[in-house]
């Protein structure tokens, strides 16, 4: 008799059920998405900033120690410590290997470049160097994945580009350079002469500055086999607490704090596993960039969470509408049920099992419509699919029913204080 009534009840207003299961639904499709995306934004937020530089600095122990003591911006000068070049590919093959996006190797001097007076950084790189792995696999990285986002004017050198050089736009500008000019540098008693094939602007200290390939700068210098450093980009977890606590003592943790330290994708983390695999070398994040990573995508997690809790209180609101309106029209049925011996619990029973049946389907068509609506917000903005998150079902099932039972409430309170006499004479 009860599943009956509920049948006929769901047939009867097939209108207004159609609405609240469609309120559901938008509720939570919109949940569904947002929850994918904010569960899954983490890594599109870290692919997308790594497209604006390295937020890992290596360098050998000496020249990270005059930093620490003299306060040397990070390629500000040239030091005299130097790491292996034959040892970088072992970069790769840390627990976080997969997490290194692209890395970059330099070796800087100081030359003089044409009639200028003041002398001029120089540094040797990677522009798109093949590398073969330890473990047998093979990577194709350097400078031009990681500087993506120059301004470059003319064309970006190769590895085998021995006899070019790219030159920053406010050294081209200070000494008339422009490309397909021939440069003449000097180092000590060495010089070459080289074409420039690339002007770029990059907005940093860096236009101030001569690129060119690594061998070109290791021969003039008589370094070979030799760099100073290394940009590493990395994609990294947000710095805790715990991640803090490592980065400044790592032997302060227990054995369970430092096992979950090691196994998280920290920043301060990869740094320690770089160290490990370079010979006297010291990590540090650039703070700057790490910083900002975990500070873009805890607002914009934050924003997401934001709008799902305001479309499922706007959902509440407009299923509350709707089942007030419902239950007001059906007063006289209600009445008439409990005229004959209804109590209040089986036909506010009767009244959330219509409901929730309603709630689940339109519940089901939102996730699913939801699942649409991550993969058209994650090709839009961040250019790929989102994963799909198992956990997310559960969680918007919960909402679901939350939200339902919540819209609920003010019918039950209007059932709960109607009166059979009243209602049956039409008071």
């Amino acid at each position: 008799m009860f599943w009956r009534m509920v049948k006929g009840a769901l047939f009867r207003q097939k209108g207004k059920m159609a609405m609240i299961a469609f309120t559901v639904a938008l509720g939570a499709s919109l949940s569904t998405a947002m929850l994918n995306v904010m569960l899954d934004v983490g890594d599109k937020v870290n692919q997308e900033l790594k497209a604006y530089g390295a937020n890992i600095n290596v360098m050998p122990k000496g020249a990270s120690l005059l930093d620490d003591l003299y306060g040397v911006r990070e390629g500000g000068g040239v030091s005299d410590k130097y790491l292996k070049e034959s040892e970088l590919g072992g970069i790769k093959t840390i627990f976080w290997a997969f997490n290194i996006v692209d890395f970059a190797p330099y070796l800087e001097t100081r030359v003089r470049v044409n009639a200028l007076e003041d002398e001029i950084k120089l540094a040797g790189t990677w522009f798109s160097h093949h590398l073969e792995l330890p473990t047998g696999e093979s990577l194709d990285t350097g400078m031009v994945n990681m500087k993506n986002w120059w301004d470059v004017s003319g064309q970006w050198l190769t590895d085998q580009d021995t006899d070019g050089a790219m030159v920053g736009s406010l050294l081209a500008g200070r000494g008339g350079i422009q490309t397909g000019d021939s440069i003449r540098i000097t180092s000590g008693s060495q010089s070459v002469s080289l074409e420039v094939k690339g002007i770029f602007h990059a907005g940093s200290d860096e236009d101030e500055q001569i690129f060119v390939p690594l061998p070109v700068v290791q021969e003039l210098t008589d370094r070979e086999g030799f760099v100073s450093r290394v940009e590493v980009s990395a994609l990294t977890t947000p710095d805790n607490e715990l991640s803090r606590r490592a980065a400044q003592n790592p032997k302060s943790l227990s054995i369970k704090e430092w096992e979950t330290w090691y196994c998280t994708a920290y920043v301060s983390a990869i740094c320690y596993q770089i160290d490990e695999v370079v010979t006297d070398s010291v990590s540090k994040p650039i703070r700057q960039v790490a910083e900002s990573e975990g500070a873009i995508l805890e607002k914009t997690q934050l924003l997401m969470l934001l709008i799902t809790v305001l479309c499922l209180v706007g959902s509440a609101l407009g299923i509350s509408n709707l089942v007030t309106a419902s239950v007001m029209e059906r007063s006289k049925e209600i009445g008439l049920l409990k005229a004959v011996g209804a109590n209040n619990a089986p036909v506010s029973w009767l009244i959330l099992t219509e409901i929730l049946c309603t709630g689940i389907t339109g519940g089901v068509a939102g996730y699913f419509a939801g699942l649409g609506f991550a993969q058209i917000i994650g090709h839009s903005v961040f250019g790929s699919a989102v994963d799909i998150k198992p956990m997310v079902i559960p969680i918007v099932a919960v909402l679901v029913f939350a939200v339902t039972l919540a819209g609920s409430v003010p019918s039950i309170r209007y059932i709960l204080s109607l009166r059979p006499a009243e209602v049956l004479h039409g008071r």
